[in-house]
């Protein structure tokens, strides 16, 4: 294939919200285009019937899960349930495909397959899948092994939470992190639930899963057994974006300096987080693929403040950087400018 032809990739089960920023993305992409999207329920109606917002942006319609060919595509992004994506991962890997799989579900997150009955309330079918899947968050794993193309994205409140806590993660001996985190109703997912509804949610923040959200061992995972993170989820009043807060205390042999150092050393070279002077806010972070960082410190109690859209940095755009590192791209490829998003 010449180097100028779009790559051809392919989106199963596309119909959800991160599904139709994933399209998006790709009708923007330089690259890559997308040659499918599946859905079961709209198999055969245009894909602007489940995301009005890209009516105009593709011409591409839903087709049954059974009628994809997995030799159209040298890329597939599932956006199934979680769950879901286990039948279809070794569905295509059954069928001998050899080409790149980036889930958005949290199938594949976890290297202990014990992890799954406790957290999502079923038995993994296949354990031994989840060595061969890169745990996909680029800033503290990449650049991945050569010839890996099977990656987890991260979940939304795992990227937020570990990207402003890795830094600190890898200097600090003991790490004993209180957070809370608001998450607008997008990340519920399309299907309406009472504690979603707009009556409900409008003009209200509510607690959720405390101390037991199902991203806690994601993060654990990541920064490693010497962190303790206690976790108190908020539901907040807006569509999209997740904004929180970490606090800890410090040793005392470290500076305000020390601080700064870490992450600047941590994130030079990562295109999608952005340091901020003080703690971010929601409103910038929002409708863009970064994840914002800041921090402030006070007598060593330390606040590090992080914002990032959980439709993009934390699903869609970070399997697109994803992609990008699979593929071989430049990591910020479709991503850097984007389409307008739907608004929050």
């Amino acid at each position: 294939m010449p180097a100028s032809d779009p790559i051809p990739v392919a989106l199963l089960h596309g119909a959800g919200y991160a599904g139709g920023e994933v399209i998006r993305l790709i009708a923007g992409h330089p690259d890559v285009t997308l040659t499918a999207v599946t859905s079961r329920s709209l198999a055969g109606q245009p894909v602007w019937a489940a995301h009005p917002h890209l009516r105009g942006l593709t011409d591409l319609a839903f087709i049954a899960p059974d009628d994809f060919d997995p030799a159209s595509a040298r890329a597939i992004l599932l956006a199934a349930e979680h769950g879901q994506a286990i039948t279809v991962v070794t569905d295509l890997l059954n069928r001998g495909y050899d080409g790149a799989i980036i889930d958005l579900s949290a199938d594949f997150r976890f290297r202990d397959p014990g992890l799954y009955p406790t957290w999502f309330g079923l038995e993994h079918p296949a354990p031994d899948l989840l060595d061969a899947f890169q745990y996909g968050l680029p800033e503290v794993f990449a650049p991945y092994a050569p010839g890996q193309r099977l990656i987890a994205n991260p979940g939304c409140f795992a990227t937020g939470i570990t990207l402003a806590l890795w830094p600190l993660a890898r200097h600090l001996e003991a790490l004993d992190v209180s957070v809370t985190a608001l998450t607008g109703a997008s990340g519920s997912g399309t299907r309406p639930k009472a504690t979603t509804h707009f009556p409900t949610r409008d003009g209200n923040v509510r607690a959720y899963k405390i101390l037991a959200h199902q991203h806690l061992p994601e993060i654990q995972q990541t920064l490693g057994t010497h962190a303790r993170v206690h976790f108190v989820p908020v539901s907040g009043p807006w569509t999209r974006g997740i904004w929180g807060t970490a606090q800890l205390t410090l040793p005392p042999a470290v500076s305000e300096d020390d601080v700064a150092r870490w992450y600047e050393d941590a994130y030079a070279d990562a295109p999608f987080v952005r340091l901020w002077p003080s703690l971010p806010e929601l409103r910038y972070a929002a409708g863009t693929p970064f994840c914002d960082l800041g921090w402030t410190l006070n007598d060593r109690h330390l606040v590090v403040g992080f914002a990032l859209d959980n439709l993009l940095k934390g699903a869609a755009s970070q399997a697109v950087q994803n992609l990008n590192r699979v593929l071989g791209l430049p990591e910020p490829s479709g991503l850097l400018p984007t389409p307008s998003p739907l608004p929050a």
